[in-house]
Order: C-alpha cells, then structure tokens, then sequence
C-alpha cells in the first residue's frame, strides 16, 4: 500500500526544499526552540554531543552534530571490525546467489545496489549488515577498519523511506534510492559502507570527494581516488543530512560479522565482527 501512495509522490523534490530549509540561518528565536523540541521529541542524549543547542546555526549543522569522542572510544584490535554508524540492525546475513535480504519475504540484487559495479561478485557468500539510523541517532559514517579508501561508486535513485514502512512496502528498496559506495583497502581484503539516501533531506557527504548527492541532473559516478586516502579504525568517512541506512559488506573469508538480530542496538565503535 505505501509503495502504491508514493510511487509518483515527487520525493527528490521535496527532499531538496527541505534541504534547503534545513541550511537557512534561521533567527535564534526560531531555530532554537524547534532544535530544542526535536531532542524532546526523540529523547536525544545530547550530553554524547561535542557542542550545546545554542552553538548550532542551521538545523543541517545540528543534524550533522559532532558527536564526544570519549563517548564513542575507538576499538584498536585490529582483529575486529567496529560497527560504522549508530543505529539498529535492520537485517543481517549472508549474500547467497547474488541477493541480499531485505525484510521477511523480499530480497534485492547486490549487482544492482552496487550499481553494476563489478566487484559484486566477490562478495558471494560474504556478510552484509543492514545498519538503520533513526532520526535520533548520530549521523555521520567512520571506518568500520583500518585501510585505505581506494575507490568510491555513486547511483542516482529515488528517495523512498528508509524506515519500517520502506522496507516492508518498496520493493529493491537499497538498489532503488540514491546511494555512495565507499571500498575500502585493507590487510586482510576488501569491505564496502554503502550510504543509502532517504526521504526528506536525503544529502551524503563524503570526506575523499566534494560529491553532493541529491542533486538535478546526476549521473552515475565511479572513481578511483587518485591517491588512496588512509584512515584508522573508526576516522570519519561521510555524513547523512538527515537519516537513512549503512549496509556494510564483507567478502568470504576475510571477515566475518558476530551473529546480528533485527532490532539491535549497534554503537560506533563497538565491536560487531572479526578478520579471519
């Protein structure tokens, strides 16, 4: 039923005004009190947060909120893979024949989340994690290991919900929206953070490219970084203007994931699989 509701709803559109919106320096006696009322309204911890309500000038800078260090400690056994992102597990598996779960009863295409991209294939019968974050939650994106960001691959798409109704209702919804692939080089192999867009603002940032998603007009695109840029477990990769998803793949017989149920709390930085 969603999907039939929506399917010709002009969502990019919208997501762009309220984009825009979102950017304006709004007086303080405006911006404020609404900053204020959406912590309320979604029960944030703002004491995990570097800078205070008033500090923020444009809802997207508060969205975007630099989150304590202390407060998320970076795991530094090189053993582990960290969680990337604040959030909940949405599904969590293994990629057999090519597909991926994405809630009870529909399964997608990795070929067609990646884009066509043809390193797809050595993912088969590797592990994925679906990573929801709430409008609640922390939304920037770190390295779920230390490596090195060769590569990144950027699709054009739609801007469903990413939330519960989305993933019931849209069908190939991850190989559907606007999504960044980010590949990531490491001693023990390969791993990929896909950033899926989502309704209402539907921005990725990413920290390798000046690449803004969202925009009229855009293409695919699919580069390699001139130089690959080195990170550390746990270095900022990108950032969401406002919510969505981190899908987070490993390849057989490099990593492997812990056992992940629908429903879990997932903390960046936290442990959330090993290097075999």
């Amino acid at each position: 039923m969603y999907y039939l509701l929506f399917r010709r709803f002009p969502k990019s559109a919208l997501s762009r005004v309220m984009g825009w919106l979102a950017d304006q320096a709004w007086p303080a006696w405006l911006l404020r009190p609404a900053i204020r009322l959406y912590v309320w309204f979604y029960g944030i911890d703002m004491s995990d947060f570097a800078l205070p309500v008033a500090a923020y000038s444009t809802f997207t800078e508060f969205f975007t909120r630099p989150v304590r260090p202390e407060r998320r400690p970076r795991l530094d056994d090189p053993a582990m893979l960290a969680s990337p992102v604040d959030g909940s597990v949405s599904e969590a598996g293994t990629i057999r024949e090519g597909r991926l779960l994405q809630a009870k009863g529909r399964d997608y295409s990795l070929e067609a989340l990646l884009g066509g991209d043809p390193a797809w294939r050595g993912y088969e019968n590797g592990q994925f994690a679906t990573l929801y974050l709430s409008p609640r939650d922390y939304h920037r994106i770190h390295a779920p290991c230390a490596g090195r960001v060769t590569r990144f691959r950027y699709i054009p798409g739609e801007l469903w919900t990413v939330g519960p109704a989305g993933v019931r209702g849209v069908p190939d919804l991850f190989a559907r929206n606007e999504r960044v692939v980010t590949f990531l080089a490491t001693e023990f192999g390969e791993v990929a953070l896909v950033a899926v867009g989502a309704t209402v603002v539907g921005r990725i940032r990413v920290v390798y490219h000046a690449l803004t998603s969202n925009r009229p007009g855009a293409v695919t695109l699919a580069e390699a970084l001139p130089e690959p840029l080195p990170v550390a477990t746990g270095a900022e990769l990108g950032r969401f203007e406002l919510g969505s998803t981190v899908i987070l793949l490993t390849r057989p017989g490099e990593a492997e994931l812990h056992p992940l149920q629908n429903g879990d709390p997932v903390r960046l930085g936290a442990p959330i699989g090993r290097v075999l």
